[in-house]
């Protein structure tokens, strides 16, 4: 079980450290992250990743509907939150790579992610690091795969509709503050 105030800190302070890595001052809602993981097929996925694991409030939740055999491979650049994924999430589904999300291909082994989460603060990134980052998904997604987004605005929607040939977006108001959660299918290759 997640220590929701232990964790709000230690999301906090990694804000406070590096806030455009980090980009929000809380973790995601539980709310919200079952309504970004929805449109996904995570219980049917073979191979899952995770893009700004933080404390793992969007990991206790993909591998609650994860299947046993499956694989959960979670990015978090931070060190210290890398720390406390590994030591929290005792399960030999999960692997945790302290790693930018722009190497996401170095860690796959030549697979191809049926879900790919992310809860990375693309608006806040460099615009060149946010532009490699965005153009590894549609490479490390399977055709039939899917990319879930949670974001503070609606600004990305052009970039993933530049890489994918459908995306699905609405509003979460149950979020602090609300999100917006897109689904991206059909990755387009450059």
């Amino acid at each position: 079980m997640l220590d929701h105030l232990t964790d709000r800190l230690r999301f906090l302070g990694a804000f406070l450290a590096h806030p455009r890595q980090v980009g929000a001052v809380l973790p995601t809602s539980a709310t919200a992250v079952r309504a970004m993981l929805d449109p996904a097929d995570v219980s049917g996925a073979e191979l899952v990743v995770e893009l700004g694991a933080g404390t793992g409030a969007q990991t206790q939740e993909i591998l609650a509907r994860m299947k046993p055999g499956a694989r959960l491979v979670g990015f978090e650049i931070d060190p210290r939150l890398a720390q406390l994924l590994t030591e929290r999430f005792h399960d030999p589904r999960v692997q945790v790579v302290c790693d930018s999300a722009e190497n996401l291909a170095d860690h796959l082994g030549g697979a191809a992610a049926d879900v790919i989460v992310s809860a990375l603060p693309y608006t806040s990134l460099d615009q060149r690091l946010r532009q490699r980052i965005l153009d590894v998904l549609p490479g490390a997604l399977a055709p039939d795969g899917t990319v879930v987004v949670i974001q503070y605005s609606p600004l990305m929607l052009a970039d993933f509709r530049k890489r994918f040939r459908a995306v699905h977006w609405r509003v979460t108001p149950w979020n602090v503050p609300p999100a917006f959660l897109f689904a991206c299918r059909g990755p387009i290759s450059g």
